[in-house]
């Protein structure tokens, strides 16, 4: 049986994911306007952008949460550690060495929501949703995430203005200084009354499950949590699969949280910058949810649909990286061909999110639909953090950075047209429950 209710229940989580998304991309599309009010170091924005990895190193314990405790202590949870770092960055001091500390504390807690926000979307899916809904529940809680990293392209340039480099008057630069931080300010508190909200609304309405389970497979039986890690570290197929996901969304990931760093040497503004990556990002949760629409009405058709979407991102990332060596390959470098690659690119891999977790859990069920994901946004997550982590030292020249952008979509193209697909969850609702 399934509830009216599942769609508000589906609303809240996707706003908690949305939320979280905006306050970890904060600073990225407005490093050059931080580094003036802040004192922030290229090593610093870096390190920002690198508290959302680091924040999945306790990853594990959230989906043993999630597998015992369901739903609600979990959300709860998370948007508790939302609220507090959010109002961390807020504190007014005015000595900017503890300020950079309180903001960079604020954002750790904020990563460790991403484990909840990043995996508990199947779940919520399977808990609440018909299965021909499954697969549009999915990408809809999985992509409002990236959807609220990519208000952060929006509201940032739009809100924060850039440093004004062209006056030499101290009075005039301090001036410009000052504003650039109140407006900088205000960002940070409208994002914290947002995180508040939802908060409010979680602990007043979210529930664990429904009265009566929507479908078998629901209602089936789940392995334990130490015989899930044992099937998925022992199953061959899901370890490619996930290789196929985790490397070339870390490295996207990655490289789109300091997309207006990398832009910034090809002499792109941080606004353009702002809005490449506010339109990567929409127009793949846009086409990602049609996916997901598209694979609910015909089913089995999962990895035809990430073949398509991964051979498009290599295509798109390889133009993307050879118009940045226009010195080199002669492509025309304008705002025109960076806008249609990068946002090619968005579209393409982004959109491959939900199918590629609808894809995990139907390889390794009857695995818990948290413990799956959770493994895989971790690894995800590792490779993000291994990029960001070598960009703290060599953040002076971006060209490496681009490489590994076709590198790795190429390797997750090769991976899925080895993998064999199979649909054993689906197989349960379909020819068990007739």
């Amino acid at each position: 049986r399934v509830y009216g209710r599942r769609w508000l229940v589906l609303l809240l989580f996707s706003l908690l994911g949305f939320a979280q998304g905006l306050v970890w991309n904060t600073w990225g599309p407005i490093q050059n306007s931080a580094r003036l009010a802040f004192g922030f170091s290229g090593w610093d924005i870096a390190l920002l952008v690198f508290w959302g990895p680091i924040g999945f190193a306790p990853c594990f314990f959230f989906m043993w949460l999630m597998d015992k405790k369901g739903l609600r202590v979990t959300v709860l949870l998370t948007s508790s550690l939302m609220v507090l770092g959010a109002g961390l960055r807020c504190v007014p001091v005015s000595d900017l060495e503890i300020r950079k500390k309180l903001i960079h504390g604020g954002q750790l807690l904020n990563g460790l929501a991403g484990p909840t926000v990043m995996n508990a979307a199947p779940f919520l899916s399977t808990t609440w949703f018909s299965p021909d809904e499954r697969a549009t529940a999915t990408a809809i809680a999985s992509l409002l995430n990236y959807l609220g990293a990519a208000g952060a392209f929006l509201v940032g340039p739009l809100v924060v203005p850039s440093p004004n480099g062209t006056s030499h008057l101290s009075l005039v630069a301090q001036s410009n200084t000052e504003h650039i931080k109140d407006r900088i300010e205000a960002v940070l508190y409208a994002e914290f009354g947002m995180v508040s909200l939802i908060f409010s609304a979680a602990l007043a309405y979210f529930p664990s499950r429904p009265p009566f389970p929507p479908s078998v497979a629901a209602a089936s039986q789940r392995l334990s949590y130490r015989r899930s890690f044992c099937r998925l570290l022992s199953n061959f197929r899901f370890l490619m699969v996930a290789l196929a996901y985790a490397i070339p969304l870390g490295v996207f990931s990655g490289w789109s949280g300091v997309l207006d760093l990398i832009l910034t040497p090809v002499h792109v503004s941080q606004v353009d910058a702002g809005w490449i990556g506010f339109w990567s990002i929409v127009g793949g949760c846009v086409v990602g949810i049609a996916m997901a629409r598209f694979a609910d009405f015909i089913r089995g058709m999962l990895k035809f649909i990430l073949l398509l979407l991964l051979s498009g991102a290599t295509l798109a990332s390889t133009w993307f990286t050879l118009t940045c060596l226009t010195s080199v390959t002669h492509l025309p470098l304008t705002t025109a061909t960076l806008y249609t690659s990068c946002i090619l690119l968005g579209i393409f891999l982004n959109s491959s999110v939900p199918i590629f977790f609808e894809l995990f859990v139907e390889t390794v069920y009857p695995v818990p639909e948290g413990i799956t994901c959770g493994v895989v946004t971790f690894l995800s997550n590792m490779f993000m953090g291994v990029l960001l982590f070598f960009l703290t030292f060599y953040h002076t020249e971006f060209s490496w950075f681009n490489w590994c952008l076709p590198g790795s979509c190429l390797l997750s193209l090769l991976l899925i047209l080895c993998f064999r697909e199979s649909y054993d969850r689906l197989y349960l609702d379909v020819v068990v429950s007739v």
